[in-house]
């Protein structure tokens, strides 16, 4: 009878769940036996290894137009989020790349704002103000991105 199957496909996952894998054995061994050596006088500590460089294009400089600095722009690189204004035919991949190849960190996140323009007047003057595209990239914690040198 099928309708009992799934009886005897409990029993068998857990009968797995009670065997150990050969590999997870051996790695256990090998975290026991582990012992962190203490640092000799003469050894210095080796600084985190940066990503190499490759070679930058030109596009890669053309897809971030600028720092968008603003009160809000500030307060979010507390929480290493930074806001740049982009070129409105990228996309997130795009500026993800660019920002890890020229200020070399690693990008968590990216997300993508559209500003549409907006109508203005003046008199009987009638114009646009320009739209443009806005994207909040987070960094990973520790790192950081000087924008404005102090």
């Amino acid at each position: 009878m099928k309708f009992f199957d799934f009886l005897k496909k409990k029993k068998k996952v857990e009968e797995r769940k009670k065997k150990k894998p050969p590999i997870a054995k051996a790695l256990a061994g090998k975290k026991a036996k582990k012992e962190k050596k203490p640092l000799k006088k003469e050894e210095e500590i080796k600084p985190e290894i940066r990503k190499p460089r490759r070679k930058i294009s030109e596009k890669t400089y053309q897809v971030l137009s600028s720092p968008h600095v603003t009160e809000k722009a500030t307060t979010l690189e507390k929480e290493n989020k930074y806001i740049f204004k982009v070129q409105t035919k990228t996309n997130k991949t795009e500026i993800k790349r660019a920002v890890e190849d020229i200020y070399r960190v690693d990008v968590v996140g990216v997300k993508i704002i559209n500003i549409p323009k907006k109508r203005r007047r003046l008199g009987r003057q009638i114009g646009w103000r320009k739209g443009y595209k806005k994207a909040i990239i987070e960094i990973k914690k520790g790192q950081k991105i000087e924008i404005l040198s102090r």
